[in-house]
């Protein structure tokens, strides 16, 4: 049996379900498609066989072109990067999560929950493609992602709008 693909969306900010708050956690920016994005990217995927964690320079760099609005932030803990999230506006107010996920080092220490809180908070905040608003905000995962992960998008008030078995 494949892989099980989810894809959950969010079509209004008030069905945000806040996770517990880590004080010391943030988000920052990171301009275009640095070399500190892609390696952490690379290593937060890697255990979970995203196509992130093998990407050539010149892949990087093909990515960035094809996808010019996508924005990377860095999740911080007191200033040390923790983690990564990627999102990417699309016509007509709708924001992808295109990347989520926490450095190896920081998972299971209760930081997911409010780091994906901060990721939605942002996602929302984001300029909108030929809208007004954003209206929608969505993400998929997979069953070889971290095994906490669909329930972390499920209770911050995320819903599953679609499931695929691959292979």
């Amino acid at each position: 049996m494949g892989k099980t693909v989810t894809y959950l969306e969010m079509t209004d900010r008030g069905e945000l379900k806040p996770g517990r708050v880590v004080p010391s956690l943030s988000l920052r920016r990171e301009e275009g498609l640095s070399a500190l994005a892609r390696s952490v990217q690379a290593q937060v995927g890697a255990a979970y066989g995203w196509r992130s964690s093998t990407r050539s320079d010149l892949e990087w760099q093909e990515l960035a072109r094809a996808h010019p609005h996508r924005q990377y932030w860095l999740i911080e803990l007191a200033g040390e990067t923790a983690g990564i999230a990627a999102l990417e506006p699309q016509p007509g107010g709708v924001v992808e999560i295109r990347t989520f996920g926490l450095l190896p080092e920081y998972v299971g220490q209760g930081l997911g929950g409010h780091a994906l809180t901060l990721a939605l908070r942002q996602a929302w905040a984001t300029e909108p493609l030929e809208a007004e608003t954003v209206r929608r905000v969505w993400l998929h995962t997979n069953s070889n992602d971290h095994p906490s992960a669909l329930l972390n998008y499920q209770s911050r008030g995320l819903r599953v709008y679609r499931t695929e078995v691959e292979g």
